[in-house]
């Protein structure tokens, strides 16, 4: 009798209990539906965090906002198996090539989404602007990384970038994060003597003494012929962060001579400065191109992955020619980055100002077809930039900005520079027409404000992507109070996202206090700057 008591007893307990538990569940599971369907993408959301209600159970924004960015991180472990994988299963120039990118762009995902996570929960001087920075390059590394295995034709790369909805992810992190900053790209804590509360007492004084200062403050000395440390300036680079002492910043001077290497400055490099005796002295150069069976991405001459990466005084330089397609002089994705009177020559994407902040001051600009292009939240001041001479039958386009997403606090601006025509497309103007851009992703945002326009520039000003209406209707691209023989507005594109800006209010978020948070980290770098208009 007692046996059978207790028998009912664990039967309706278990009952019970399964009850709860399930209801419970469906509780948890309604809840992660209700957040997921504020997202851009709920299908994703709801499949990774569904499966999973014990561990992604948000009550808050800020608890739901943290979850999907754990899950995009979680997707990003997955993919970066995959790519292993892969990688491991061709010999090839060519896979090799798209291996390699994709790893370093996949780690650099990683490695942001895991940094904007552990920033939420631990730094305390962490803004929503950081955040947004540095989930809009994880996004933008994915996309990099799937556009260099459709370049070289390796599909299967693509496949799981595609299928495992990580660029969702990431969106949805994106829009989360945006709504938390109302989508600002401008609230840096500036009360620490003007610089963001991120940056320590030692690299204050570090800044205000060193800076972008002469080479007797160098590390190492890179010297091609002459007495020097080092022949290489890649060895030197290598050395000098081997060798630091702590997380300071380190200085290599390269001397004047003329360096034929390609030179990567991974992301464990940070705080990298590379002084030159000047452009017309200290030039490194390289020849790689698309045409040649490399990506865009690893075509460059120099590439920066490390933050608060500065160069002063150098000629960066790609010597493939209108011929070879796409061919990168110089890629950034260094946030915080700064370049002060250096030369950036090429023809076709002479810049790749890959992702996070930047800021050129007092510059030069060489090239033909989309030559500053990315999706960098970045800042030409005071530069001049020179319309090269295409090949016959090619159009010159300037920009080409890479924003996908409408909550990427990214774009393009050229302030206070010149346009101008180069000596080889000057006797021949009148064979090819110049625009100021054209949309390379759906939400590409360009402004040009405070800048003079000479006769190269065609009267309607902007091209569209390959004759078609793509973005026309989702881009954003702005003219704020240029001058010059191209700069009247009369004959501009009649496109619903361009802009002639008449409101300083307008024209403000595309400023280096809007756009990169320059007032937060520039004034210690001893390099002068316009905050605003």
């Amino acid at each position: 009798m007692i046996t059978t008591i207790m028998s009912k007893f664990y039967f309706f307990f278990f009952f019970f209990f399964v009850f709860f538990v399930l209801a419970d569940g469906e509780i948890t599971n309604k809840r992660i539906r209700r957040w997921c369907s504020t997202v851009p993408h709920p299908e994703p959301c709801n499949y990774i965090m569904g499966r999973d209600p014990g561990r992604f159970d948000p009550k808050t924004l800020e608890d739901f906002r943290a979850m999907t960015i754990q899950a995009a991180m979680e997707r990003a472990v997955e993919l970066k198996s995959h790519v292993e994988k892969l990688g491991s299963t061709g010999k090839s120039k060519r896979k090799n090539i798209v291996f390699r990118d994709c790893e370093n762009l996949i780690d650099s995902t990683i490695l942001q989404l895991n940094t904007t996570l552990h920033s939420i929960k631990t730094n305390s001087s962490f803004t929503d602007s950081d955040a947004q920075t540095w989930l809009s390059s994880a996004l933008t590394n994915i996309e990099i990384c799937r556009s260099g295995s459709d370049e070289l034709k390796f599909w299967k790369f693509s496949s799981p970038i595609l299928s495992g909805n990580l660029s969702e992810l990431i969106s949805n992190s994106l829009a989360v994060n945006g709504a938390l900053s109302g989508n600002s790209s401008t609230n840096y804590d500036t009360n620490n003597h003007g610089f963001p509360g991120w940056v320590t007492p030692g690299d204050r004084k570090l800044l205000q003494d060193v800076g972008l200062a002469t080479a007797s403050k160098a590390n190492v000395i890179v010297s091609k012929d002459g007495p020097g440390d080092f022949r290489s300036i890649q060895e030197a680079i290598n050395y000098a962060v081997d060798n630091r002492v702590g997380d300071g910043r380190v200085v290599v001077y390269v001397k004047k001579g003329v360096y034929e290497e390609n030179i990567l400055i991974n992301r464990t490099m940070n705080k990298v400065t590379l002084v030159g005796d000047g452009v017309r002295y200290t030039v490194i150069t390289g020849n790689r191109s698309v045409s040649a069976g490399f990506t865009t991405y690893s075509s460059a001459t120099v590439g920066v992955d490390g933050s608060g990466f500065m160069a002063r005084g150098i000629t960066f330089r790609n010597t493939a020619g209108p011929e070879g397609g796409q061919a990168v002089a110089f890629r950034s994705a260094s946030d915080l980055s700064l370049f002060y009177a250096c030369s950036f020559e090429g023809y076709q994407d002479t810049i790749f100002a890959q992702s996070q902040r930047q800021f050129y001051k007092s510059c030069y600009i060489y090239g033909t077809i989309d030559f500053i292009f990315g999706n960098a939240a970045v800042v030409f001041q005071s530069c001049v930039i020179y319309v090269r001479k295409p090949l016959l039958g090619q159009a010159n386009i300037i920009t080409a900005q890479g924003r996908g997403d409408p909550f990427q606090n990214t774009g393009i601006s050229i302030q206070y520079c010149r346009i101008l025509a180069a000596p080889d497309l000057k006797p021949v103007l009148g064979s090819f027409k110049t625009y100021l851009g054209r949309p390379w992703q759906e939400f590409s945002r360009t402004v040009i404000m405070k800048t003079y326009l000479d006769d190269l520039v065609d009267p309607e000003g902007w091209s569209s992507w390959a004759n078609s209406d793509f973005a026309l209707s989702t881009l954003y691209y702005g003219e704020y109070q240029n001058f010059g023989p191209a700069a009247p507005t009369d004959n501009r594109v009649k496109w619903p996202g361009y802009h002639i800006i008449t409101s300083p209010n307008e024209a403000a978020p595309f400023t280096v206090t809007g756009l990169i948070s320059g007032r937060g980290w520039l004034p210690g770098t001893g390099v002068p700057f316009i905050a605003g208009l």
